[in-house]
């Protein structure tokens, strides 16, 4: 079954009658340009086919109950929470993250109580942000049993880009995780066969053929199995060195400093965060490079674009791990065109471009290497770009 039916099912099993609707999101992988988005950089994510969907129903109380399908089958229940009385950093777990998404529609204006079930496929703690798949999720299964229309921004129908920022605040506010804006946008805009170009100083959004099938190629995810959590690890440690680097140079922020005046901008850094600029900003220029290429139907040629966006990450920004590296590392051996870990860092899944006729000798090579380790191995699957969050048909 689809995570839109077992939603579905899981409500009536709860609630003893039908959902008003069931609204879903998908995860996302980056395929390049990583922690550039709270840099007012370019980001280049495609949707997973994986989701997570929310069945809802309206209340009359302002109450928000939620109840969660776990893997194992089992729900997990939170609330009654009075969405009036919802406070910053008031809930953990969880439940933080729909009950942060009703806390900032609360503020929009929307402050319908709902029944919520929550159902899934979509790997946790991989860095596939099944989190903000989540909140995507709940967020427009809110609005939908308010009656609220999505639109262009107009009052009273906000646009997708809209929800994005309102879901960026939930997490960034309410939960208390300083994510930049690529996996809500992601996951809210992203089409099928396409990536997503962003420029998210402006908004400004491409859908960019990603033709793999016609190529030939797959995308392989690899999740090393290994958790990590924005809100306890290093990531909020490195956006505010960026940040303050991008004071000292004294622009708004480290996307307007440009490869070419790279050199000159380094030399008036203290040493510490001399890797972190040099990965954003060399980073930023291999999105707008992979952006290009694919433009001109040049898929198979972005491998070396994604190599050196690893490079980077494991020597400048200091966010990879053994794991990591090792998939990496094996999968290029393998014959890979090009790989690079995904997300956030500390952890998750990295990505391997991969010709379809090299995929088994890829898998065994990664596999294999993670034995030798006394690892457990990796879980892997492909992906294909698939289409954002919206209402499902049950």
């Amino acid at each position: 079954m689809s995570p839109a039916t077992d939603a579905a099912a899981a409500f009536r099993e709860v609630h003893g009658r039908a959902p008003a609707g069931v609204w879903s999101a998908p995860g996302r992988v980056n395929l390049i340009g990583e922690h550039t988005d709270y840099n007012d950089g370019f980001v280049l994510p495609f949707a997973l086919p994986h989701r997570l969907a929310a069945a809802a129903a309206p209340r009359r109380d302002g109450k928000l109950v939620v109840a969660t399908l776990g893997d194992d089958g089992q729900l997990q229940h939170s609330g009654p929470l009075d969405i009036a009385s919802l406070e910053p950093r008031s809930i953990g777990g969880w439940a933080a993250y729909a009950a942060g998404v009703a806390w900032v529609l609360r503020e929009q204006g929307h402050t319908g109580g709902a029944d919520l079930v929550i159902a899934g496929d979509v790997p946790s703690g991989a860095g596939l942000s099944s989190s903000h798949a989540l909140e995507c999720a709940v967020s427009l299964a809110l609005l939908g049993v308010a009656g609220v229309e999505l639109g262009d921004g107009a009052p009273g129908t906000p646009s997708r880009p809209e929800i994005a920022r309102w879901v960026q605040r939930s997490e960034n506010d309410f939960v208390g995780a300083p994510t930049g804006l690529l996996d809500q946008t992601a996951s809210l805009c992203c089409e099928d066969a396409c990536v997503l170009f962003l420029d998210v100083r402006s908004g400004e959004m491409e859908q960019v053929p990603f033709p793999l099938a016609e190529t030939g190629v797959r995308v392989l995810i690899m999740d090393t199995r290994t958790k990590h959590s924005h809100a306890e690890g290093g990531y909020g440690e490195r956006r505010r060195g960026t940040e303050r680097a991008a004071e000292l140079l004294g622009v708004k922020a480290l996307r307007d400093v440009s490869v070419d005046g790279l050199d000159e901008a380094l030399a008036r850094l203290p040493e510490d965060l001399v890797p972190l600029v040099r990965h954003v900003v060399t980073e930023n220029q291999r999105v707008l490079d992979v952006v290009d290429l694919l433009r001109d139907g040049k898929l198979t040629e972005i491998g070396p674009y994604l190599d050196a966006s690893h490079v980077s990450m494991r020597d400048d920004y200091r966010i990879s791990t053994a794991e990591l590296d090792l998939a990496v590392d094996s999968a290029r051996s393998a014959g890979a065109l090009g790989a690079r870990m995904t997300g956030g860092g500390f952890g998750g899944s990295a990505i391997a471009l991969v010709r379809e006729a090299d995929l088994d000798t890829v898998r065994d090579a990664v596999e294999n290497a993670y034995d030798r380790a006394g690892w457990r191995r990796p879980r892997m699957f492909t992906a294909v770009p698939s289409r954002g969050a919206g209402r499902d048909e049950i």
